[in-house]
């Protein structure tokens, strides 16, 4: 699948929110390439809606054009932003990886209700949120076993479970006996002879 320069357009209206709401919207940008992310966006989309249909958040793919991908944000690096999940806050703030995914919930109406969990410091550290960083690494490495073909090699623990995968879909149709299997079959012969009959 090609990319087109034209994909990445950010309508500025949309930048501001609704007419009603002074403040602007959180940006999600996602690895449009990726069939596990645009599932998942797609899930964001619908959900970050407030009561009366108006979005809480902007579901952005990131394109192909890196310069279009900085005027949004300066610190925004297309290959960092193809790898990692990226919220831009309406303050300029960037959020990465979990950070991000729990920006996401706090706008999606339906999930804001606990966010509350990944602000709570306990001497220092956020256990809720490093839960989150962590369950974010590991789909993030396992995007390629979930089916997304465009996220490149996968990560070295993913790639046993890659194999699995691959040889148990193929394994139940080709390991298969046949119905009267081949019996000593001889390169040198060049034919096959079957079993012999009971």
């Amino acid at each position: 699948m090609t990319r087109s320069h034209d994909r990445f357009h950010i309508d500025m209206k949309l930048l501001t929110g609704p007419k009603t709401s002074p403040r602007p919207l959180p940006i999600l940008l996602f690895d449009d390439e990726c069939a596990v992310c645009r599932r998942i966006a797609a899930w964001v989309r619908r959900s970050a809606q407030s009561d009366n249909g108006e979005a809480t958040l902007i579901v952005q793919g990131i394109g192909e054009d890196p310069e279009a991908l900085r005027a949004l944000h300066p610190d925004l690096d297309i290959w960092e932003a193809y790898a990692t999940v990226h919220v831009v806050l309406p303050d300029g703030t960037l959020k990465r990886g979990g950070e991000a995914v729990a920006e996401v919930l706090r706008s999606v109406p339906r999930c804001s209700w606990f966010t509350w969990v990944f602000r709570v410091s306990l001497l220092g550290v956020r256990p809720a949120q490093r839960v989150l960083d962590l369950a974010y690494l590991i789909l993030a490495d396992a995007r390629p076993l979930l089916g997304c073909e465009s996220c490149g090699t996968p990560s070295p623990w993913v790639r046993p479970l890659m194999w699995i995968r691959k040889h148990v879909r193929h394994g139940r149709a080709t390991d298969r006996p046949k119905a009267n299997p081949p019996h000593f079959t001889s390169p040198a012969v060049g034919k096959v002879r079957s079993h012999p009959a009971p």
